[in-house]
């Protein structure tokens, strides 16, 4: 089962660099707000972890892992800005769960495979506790975000579209 190895491969990565964490046993679920109120956080610090489609030119198409808090959606237009893209949309499931190496809500904010190019809204980073489906619909991780990005190494850009009252900078013209 491709979710198992994946599994296997966060608990590992966690147990040989010795990062503390937590794994929390919980009913199944895959929906960052519900899961959220199962392992008992606020949903601002879940992991929300989406794939997408970039088209850079007309032959030229990369896969990114995009990582944003929890109570916050993908801004498609900040990614397509960062990677000067002509599209950026979500990808279809089967290529998601194939470079996840996990089905549709058990997606890990790690990249494992190197088609997928890892990117982190900084409001990730931040967070003193973050948790994330550990790959199963029925356990969950808990790590710092300082961790996190210790051991995934994303890279760090604003993805991450303002909530709701929040006005982005504007830039000059």
């Amino acid at each position: 089962m491709p979710d198992h190895d994946t599994y296997q491969r966060l608990i590992t990565l966690l147990d040989t660099t010795r990062t503390p964490y937590r794994l929390i046993d919980h009913e199944p679920d895959g929906t960052t707000d519900s899961v959220s109120t199962l392992r008992g956080h606020p949903a601002s610090q879940a992991a929300k972890c989406i794939i997408l489609r970039v088209k850079t030119d007309k032959k030229t198409t990369r896969h990114v892992l995009a990582v944003v808090p929890g109570d916050r959606r993908v801004d498609l237009d900040a990614v397509r800005t960062l990677f000067n893209a002509r599209y950026v949309g979500f990808s279809d499931a089967a290529t998601a769960e194939r470079l996840a190496h996990a089905v549709p809500g058990t997606v890990l904010p790690f990249a494992f495979d190197p088609d997928l190019e890892l990117v982190a809204d900084p409001a990730v980073i931040a967070r003193p506790q973050l948790y994330f489906n550990a790959a199963r619909l029925d356990q969950s991780a808990a790590i710092s975000g300082a961790d996190y990005a210790r051991l995934a190494q994303p890279r760090i850009e604003p993805i991450a579209a303002p909530e709701p009252g929040e006005a982005r900078e504007a830039t000059p013209s």
